[in-house]
């Protein structure tokens, strides 16, 4: 499935333009520091419309994120960020719907996600045994009991086929403990509107643009913590 240009480009500019026009709203009232506040106000913008504009060359032409779509507060951000877990590795907070991957100086980089619905959520300590750039997606046999229209995806059938639609997205981290596939993935999704809510059957869910960034940071064999 392949993106189109024209869409592409429209999502991108009403991103830009719904964040400048937001931002401008925000800074009306500054006094002394309007315009340092202003000018911050804008540059973020800037880079926010840039993290989540089209990726024409992947393998799938990814599309801009729709930011009307997404709370700001889920836009991708370094921020300070206190922990004793290692250097590279994720922490995912089921109640801020926030998962953080670990960078040295007491900093992380923080991703806005969309988690499991309640009964199908999982939590603990892991490891990232994989790492795939556009997944095939093969369901458990849990989840084809659940909705048998599903067994054609599964893996005796070889599993959907990498693309857009594809539930695990443009990029998938395989979560194992103790040597064992724990049947959940951190993974992209167009959904946008997906991200700050609980709507998946128990993996975490990105939009594609932060997976790839994240993918691109952690190495395989990295610690992930889920709280």
């Amino acid at each position: 499935m392949t993106s189109n240009p024209l869409i592409s480009r429209r999502m991108f500019n009403a991103g830009s333009a719904s964040l400048l026009a937001l931002t401008a709203a925000g800074c009306s009232g500054a006094a002394s520091t309007g315009r340092m506040t202003s000018d911050t106000s804008r540059a973020r913008a800037r880079e926010v419309a840039e993290m989540y504009g089209p990726l024409p060359n992947e393998r799938f032409p990814i599309a801009a994120v729709d930011l009307d779509q997404v709370a700001s507060r889920f836009y991708r951000r370094e921020v300070d960020f206190d922990t004793d877990e290692p250097v590279g590795s994720i922490i995912v907070n089921t109640k801020t719907f926030y998962a953080h991957f670990i960078l040295p100086g007491g900093r992380a980089m923080r991703y806005g996600v969309g988690l499991g619905r309640a009964g199908f959520a999982w939590s603990g300590r892991a490891n990232i045994a994989w790492k795939r750039k556009w997944p095939t997606w093969t369901p458990p046999a849990s989840m084809i009991a659940r909705q048998p229209e599903l067994e054609k995806y599964s893996a005796a059938n070889g599993g959907m086929e990498p693309g857009i639609n594809n539930p695990l997205g443009a990029r998938a981290l395989y979560i194992f403990k103790n040597g064992k596939d724990t049947l959940y993935r951190l993974h992209g999704t167009p959904e946008a509107w997906s991200i700050g809510k609980a709507v998946s059957s128990g993996c975490v869910r990105f939009l594609n643009q932060d997976i790839i960034d994240l993918y691109e940071r952690v190495r395989s064999g990295a610690k992930i913590l889920v709280i």
